[in-house]
């Protein structure tokens, strides 16, 4: 009796096709469990509304708008648009590490899948979940005053796809965070500075208004220059040297989040 005939599908193939399928199981958990994401979601909302009608007018003096409420609203969209990024991502460290804890990984990995396709899955759809965030605050934002009149279509496309990229970035870190947590409150915990992060940078003061001894964090780190891109994207101001420190940036952890990812999902493997 002759063998079966092998597979002639590509190896790429198979990969695509089993990445697809991890995507639509996570979309599947988040929606039966989207408190985690609502929570996430709510603190940038919550910031945005705080410092517009709470500390607007004061704020809007330390940018030279005198007291001005929409200007301020119109500065610090921008940053608390990436800073809805950086807590997203938060849980897709908490749902990789959840799967990690509770054993799933180990009944994936006896089954015919390729190996890869778990933790693309759950990039794809921390992004994914990353720029559906970043819609609903911008939504919050445009409902307060928040116009970006001087943007040209190609600009709203280049912040779209800095977006994206910033989000791709943020959330491999997030995989690798939630490989070494041994559950999701540790997971949780490792993630924290995601959100702390865009506190110390430009989202919410210009650097020039910061005490000198806070000012290098909020300067050389990657949510500073991906704020003043994003900012002068959408409102016309000076981008200057930012836009490739925002695009090295997200180039540099993209890659470092990826190995990282893999190298301690194959290592718990063995």
């Amino acid at each position: 009796m002759s063998s079966p005939a092998p597979s002639t599908t590509p190896t790429s193939a198979f990969a695509l096709r089993d990445s697809l399928t991890m995507l639509r199981r996570n979309l599947l958990h988040a929606r039966r469990y989207p408190s985690l994401t609502l929570n996430l979601l709510l603190t940038p909302i919550m910031l945005l509304l705080l410092f517009v009608y709470v500390f607007g007018d004061t704020m809007s003096a330390g940018i030279g708008g005198g007291a001005d409420r929409s200007a301020y609203v119109t500065y610090l969209t921008p940053g608390l648009l990436l800073m809805t990024i950086g807590a997203t991502v938060v849980g897709t460290a908490v749902s990789v590490a959840m799967d990690m804890s509770e054993g799933i990984i180990a009944r994936f990995r006896t089954m015919p899948i390729h190996r890869g396709s778990v933790i693309v899955g759950h990039v794809i759809n921390g992004v994914l979940q990353s720029v559906a965030s970043v819609v609903m605050v911008a939504l919050v934002a445009l409902a307060i005053g928040f116009r970006s009149t001087d943007a040209s279509a190609l600009e709203w496309l280049a912040a779209l796809g800095l977006l994206v990229l910033f989000a791709t970035a943020l959330t491999w870190i997030a995989v690798g965070m939630g490989l070494i947590s041994p559950n999701a409150e540790a997971a949780s915990n490792t993630a924290t500075p995601l959100i702390l992060l865009p506190l110390l940078s430009s989202a919410f003061v210009p650097l020039d208004g910061m005490p000198g001894w806070i000012r290098p964090v909020a300067e050389y780190q990657p949510f500073t220059p991906a704020i003043e891109t994003l900012r002068g994207l959408l409102l016309g101001t000076g981008i200057g040297h930012n836009g490739w420190l925002a695009v090295a940036w997200c180039v540099g952890l993209t890659v470092l989040g990826y190995f990282w990812a893999t190298a301690k999902f194959h290592q718990d493997a063995k």
